[in-house]
């Protein structure tokens, strides 16, 4: 595939993205497998699309200074001229002159020669120019707003709830690239054995602390290995496996998984009970529970019963005090894992905060009474706010007196995490950037 034909796939990725509100990854994956690019264009092709949607604000902001306010553009040419000046700016691979012909020849295919013109003008500009300095914007939220390419909404609720620094770390961490991590099947295999034939394999790995089963690979594609592709190994992030370590279920127990696509935790608290014992996991979504069956069946796990149900009307399927343990890894805005789904940050609306936070609420109060005497529930979101997280299990706890924050979970929690700054009052908010990991929020509520 040429280059012209790869950066023609770039554009209408790009289109299809922002226009149905699609996501990134899925997209991507979809349009490698369809278009058959090679190999050698793939890690290109994934760079330059995540690289723009990641920056767009940023690149908005500097084509402003070459664009008249008053000029009319069309979504594609905007495309081309995002993509170009994010290949300009921030990669090194391909030289500026290379960047602007092929943005020029796109312009002439899909428009007519006064578009390419006018994309070849503004290019021309910012090579000759350079862009706009970002310093000399005064309000601090606008600024990191514009350089890290996050809504200006966002930026100024997250400064209210946790000042500038953390604020400005978090955006930028949102903006790095994250080494993926992956969970050992222990019924199956060691993490040692493991990782030596990772290393083996011309992996660059290390070892998790946050989880015994848990390998940190900084080099290699592990979705081509047989140890992916036979269930020794599934792919989760740091942060989500202490949600199993943390739920303490032992071999024999009874387990409720209240929403539970795409199975990632059920499977961990399946290893974790080896494989003795039952987990009822619920998705909303019909579809969605053949995610978690698929998952176990790859994993060798047959004690996880996947079944569509509605978490906040459990009630009707199963009786007051049946489990032994409860995960409620609630519906959330996923503003934790930004630097993995970096349309996430254009798509959400401060409203969604508050719709889903009822959500989360209605949830934790209808699961609660399932949960028998002296046992444990888990209450946990891929989000990093405030409202999703601490604020819904202070309202939980003070509308049910039979429920305790349950503090020893602080003691058992990785030194390395606990000698963070994330520990708060009703739990534990790891922000991307302090292990360089998802944004995530857990806490441990038990019954008396």
């Amino acid at each position: 595939m040429s280059d012209y034909q790869v950066r023609t796939a770039i554009v209408d990725l790009l289109l299809r993205i922002e226009q149905d509100s699609g996501y990134s990854h899925l997209l991507i994956n979809n349009e490698i497998k369809s278009r058959k690019i090679a190999p050698k264009d793939e890690a290109l092709l994934t760079e330059i699309v995540y690289g723009t949607i990641q920056r767009k604000l940023t690149l908005d902001y500097y084509l402003e200074a070459f664009i008249d306010k008053k000029k009319k553009i069309q979504p594609w040419v905007r495309m081309v001229l995002r993509m170009s000046v994010y290949q300009m700016i921030f990669l090194n691979k391909v030289p500026d002159h290379a960047v602007i012909h092929e943005a020029v020849e796109i312009a002439k295919a899909r428009g007519h020669k006064g578009i390419a013109s006018f994309v070849n003008g503004v290019l021309r500009s910012v090579q000759r120019k350079g862009v706009p300095d970002t310093s000399a914007i005064e309000s601090t939220a606008k600024r990191i707003s514009i350089e890290t390419s996050h809504p200006e909404w966002l930026v100024e609720r997250w400064i209210s709830m946790y000042g500038n620094e953390i604020t400005r770390d978090m955006c930028y961490a949102n903006l790095e690239r994250k080494a993926l991590s992956v969970r050992v099947q222990p019924l199956k295999i060691t993490r040692q054995k493991a990782m030596n034939e990772l290393a083996e394999l011309g992996f660059e790995i290390r070892e998790s602390k946050f989880s015994n089963q848990g390998i940190i690979i900084d080099k290699g594609n592990v979705l081509k290995t047989a140890l992916f592709s036979e269930g020794y190994l599934s792919i989760q992030d740091q942060t989500s496996m202490l949600v199993a370590e943390m739920l303490q279920a032992k071999p024999g127990m009874e387990v409720l998984d209240a929403c539970s696509a795409p199975g990632g935790k059920a499977t961990h608290i399946a290893e974790k009970m080896e494989n003795q014992g039952s987990i009822d996991a619920y998705d909303l979504h019909a579809k969605k529970t053949k995610l978690i069956e698929d998952r176990a069946d790859l994993l060798d796990l047959t004690i996880i019963d996947a079944k569509q149900g509605d978490a906040r009307k459990l009630q009707e399927k199963h009786a007051n005090e049946s489990f032994d343990r409860i995960l409620v890894d609630a519906p959330c805005t996923g503003l934790g894992v930004i630097r993995g789904k970096p349309d996430i940050k254009y798509n959400k609306q401060e409203e969604d905060i508050y719709h889903l936070s009822k959500i989360q609420h209605d949830i934790l109060e209808h699961v609660a009474p399932l949960l028998k005497k002296g046992g444990l529930l888990i209450y946990s979101t891929c989000t990093v706010d405030k409202k999703e997280n601490e604020d819904v299990v202070k309202t939980f706890l003070e509308k049910n007196s039979g429920f305790i924050l349950d503090t020893s979970m602080f003691d058992e929690l990785p030194k390395m995490i606990t000698g963070s700054s994330g520990l708060t009052e009703i739990g534990l908010q790891i922000y991307p950037q302090t292990f360089y990991t998802d944004g995530f929020f857990l806490t441990r509520l038990k019954k008396v």
